[in-house]
């Protein structure tokens, strides 16, 4: 029999404080999330690129309140990311979150690394792929995505963002390498996920984002917040209230095909909000998805981008 894995859901109407730090607080809290004192957290928002799109980044707010959430436990907090252009430094401080996280009680300031320092680690589906050691070597990760349409996956949530933790160029050379080809690049993405150590999630669907995605899409005003220890049974959830279908999903019916726990519906044991509270109606995903794979000519324009935005 299937041990049910727990969801908990919450609603919040605004980044405002006090609001999403009691609506964080209480999910963590729904989903017996209590790190131990001194344990080494890295927390990994989703800092795609510092422009005039911050709907692209999980929301500063959020961030900050996880962080505040750590810092009553005690834990020593690593807030990190990989973003797909630039650096997080930069991409912390354009969308507001380097001053979010300075002046927190105690005197505390948290600075924004990125995810470098790699490590090769051999997947089960035989690719090599360079993981950052901040992740690799952390106690657990608190893992903060933002809901977004995607182009070329339709949608993403946590098991994607999970994903950041491979280091720079190297994940645009994976979707070169392995894109396009079957179940290859899902397949890669998941073992990523289920390469790191222990992971709780917490999605940033205050105001999603739809139409289009991983940026340039439309605000969406859910006004959900979403927790669980398992990001695959949180994607499982998030995908349920938005009434999709797996064949719609990839890396949903990647996880439903190696029959990972909380790939189903009936795997999940529902807390906090009732499920049927949420009206999500009306959030649109891309219709027609784009390649997976990314030719030489976009892998050398993004390179350049990646530099233009370190300047």
């Amino acid at each position: 029999m299937t041990v049910p894995v727990t969801v908990a859901l919450g609603r919040c109407g605004s980044y405002a404080s006090p609001d999403v730090e009691r609506a964080v607080g209480e999910l963590l809290t729904a989903i017996g999330y209590h790190p131990a004192r001194g344990e080494k957290v890295l927390v990994k928002p989703n800092l795609l690129r510092g422009d005039a799109d911050p709907l692209c980044c999980t929301d500063p707010a959020v961030v900050r309140a996880a962080c505040l959430y750590l810092l009553d436990h005690g834990a020593a907090i690593t807030v990190a990311d990989s973003p797909a252009f630039g650096q997080a430094t930069n991409v912390a401080r354009r969308i507001g979150l380097s001053e979010a996280l300075t002046r927190l009680p105690g005197g505390v300031s948290l600075p924004v690394r990125d995810l470098d320092a790699p490590k090769t680690v051999i997947l089960p589906m035989g690719a090599g792929v360079k993981i950052s050691r901040l992740a690799l070597e952390a106690d657990s990760l608190l893992n903060l995505p933002r809901l977004k349409a995607h182009r070329m996956l339709r949608l993403t949530c946590a098991v994607k963002n999970l994903f950041g933790c491979v280091s720079g160029m190297n994940k645009a050379w994976l979707h070169a390498r392995h894109g396009d080809k079957g179940r290859r690049f899902t397949s890669l993405v998941m073992d990523v996920a289920l390469a790191l150590p222990p992971v709780t999630s917490l999605v940033d669907a205050v105001t999603a984002m739809h139409v289009m995605g991983p940026a340039g899409g439309k605000p969406f005003q859910a006004g959900l917040l979403a927790a669980s220890g398992s990001p695959v049974a949180l994607d499982t959830a998030v995908y349920t209230l938005l009434g999709a279908a797996p064949g719609q999903l990839r890396l949903w019916e990647e996880a439903r095909l190696r029959r990972l726990p909380g790939a189903l519906v009936e795997d999940i044991f529902w807390s906090g909000e009732a499920r049927e509270s949420f009206s999500l109606t009306g959030f649109v995903m891309p219709e027609n998805l784009m390649s997976e794979s990314f030719s030489p000519i976009a892998l050398l324009k993004s390179a350049w981008r990646r530099l233009q935005a370190r300047l």
